[in-house]
């Protein structure tokens, strides 16, 4: 076994392992553990089966970059036929912008003197790029327009829509329709559709709740289009998480609209998927949705976290040397799906261990006192909510299906 030697560690992930003739590996202990990884036939698979289900029912798909914030990744979704990348912050439009993507679209207010002025030089300097955002009140919608016509640009918006008690948007079709119109009287501005997110709905009644605020949508564009408060080639009519697309082109689909309406849905979490609230809600969907069920293939976890154990104080009770600093912890703890030592992996029946709590750095996992496992093992897990891993890394690795480092990729929080 080589190692590197007289190098410049840049991350907590550091590969040590200096063959050339092969490629480190994460099992065999090649790269300082914990680490993150993501399996490349996973990933493009479920790049093809998103893109296959927006193609399929005739939608456009801007994934969401928030969950990776990983312009490797950004361009292989464009590649695919992604129409735009949607994000949620001025920084996150420049690593979009700066990969090259088309299209951006943020999915949020743009808000702050300094991050208008960020925009301003994003525009500047990818002229060929478009960018919208979303204007939900009439004082930012004045602030906009007086910086945005003082630098002599014009910027494209989208009217949100939201709910009571939810996030941002108007709370009302009326509040909406009189926002639109003013929005459309002021210089520097360019309306171009609607925007929402319904994801903020929840209850028993979740679906028939969200299904009315669709149709809500939908109607209102219809009669602000019909008014020509809308510029621009095509009119955007934009919404769906990760949760609800199928239900978003369901109705958006069935609804009369103007000829040159684009839909356009931002899942973002498939891009990894996961085994635990997107594996719930990818059940819901194809429970609901023939074209999912029709599409060849399906989504898979793709991300993985690679960690060691680091002691077993008493019997029953495994401390591993990962944490809240290393992985997502608000929708479930990661949970072990492979047991490894010396490289091999072993017949040890991973359901029998259970991660029960979590701390800065340390996961304790609770198992039979008889189960066979010893300092210095290699435990793999699957985490849930992909978001709140990606962005504990600075650095993730493209693997094989038998953790071979393929490639390193960056992120950009």
């Amino acid at each position: 076994m080589k190692y590197q030697k007289n190098f410049t560690v840049t991350h907590k992930a550091a590969v040590m392992h200096a063959d050339p003739n092969n490629p480190a590996n994460l099992i065999n202990e090649d790269v300082c553990l914990p680490a993150v990884a993501i399996k490349r036939n996973s990933l493009e698979s479920n790049i093809a089966w998103m893109q296959g289900y927006a193609d399929a029912r005739g939608v456009s798909l801007a994934p969401h970059g928030k969950t990776t914030m990983t312009p490797w990744i950004f361009q292989r979704q464009v590649a695919q036929g992604a129409w735009a990348i949607g994000v949620g912050s001025a920084w996150q439009a420049k690593v979009a912008m700066d990969a090259g993507v088309p299209r951006v679209l943020m999915a949020n207010q743009l808000v702050g003197r300094a991050n208008m002025q960020l925009i301003a030089e994003l525009k500047t300097q990818h002229p060929n790029t478009v960018f919208f955002c979303c204007i939900d009140s009439l004082s930012n919608a004045q602030a906009l327009s007086a910086f945005f016509s003082q630098h002599g640009q014009t910027l494209d918006v989208l009217l949100e829509l939201g709910v009571p008690g939810g996030r941002c948007g108007c709370r009302s079709v009326v509040q909406a329709k009189q926002l639109a119109h003013e929005i459309a009287a002021l210089p520097g501005l360019r309306l171009q559709g609607i925007e929402l997110y319904e994801g903020v709905m929840h209850g028993d009644n979740a679906q028939q709740k969200i299904e009315q605020f669709l149709r809500d949508a939908a109607g209102l564009l219809r009669e602000l289009h019909q008014q020509g408060v809308f510029s621009g080639e095509e009119t955007l009519l934009t919404g769906a998480g990760s949760s609800w697309y199928d239900v978003v082109c369901s109705v958006w689909c069935q609804e009369t609209l103007p000829a040159n309406c684009r839909l356009v849905i931002r899942p973002g979490c498939y891009i990894t998927h996961d085994q635990g609230i997107y594996q719930d809600a990818q059940n819901a969907v194809l429970a609901r949705d023939s074209y999912a069920c029709d599409l060849a293939g399906e989504l898979t976890s793709a991300l993985e976290l690679i960690a060691l154990v680091q002691s077993v104080p008493e019997p029953g009770r495994v401390i591993v040397n990962f944490g809240k600093r290393d992985a997502a912890f608000d929708a479930g703890l990661p949970q072990p799906i492979a047991h490894y030592r010396s490289g091999v992996q072993q017949p040890s029946g991973v359901q029998h261990l259970t991660t029960q709590g979590i701390m800065d750095q340390h996961a304790m996992l609770s198992c039979p006192a008889e189960f066979p496992v010893q300092v210095g093992d290699i435990l793999v897990f699957a985490t849930s909510h992909p978001c709140l891993t990606f962005d504990k890394w600075k650095t993730l690795f493209l693997i094989d299906d038998d953790y071979n480092v393929i490639e390193t990729i960056e992120t950009f929080f």
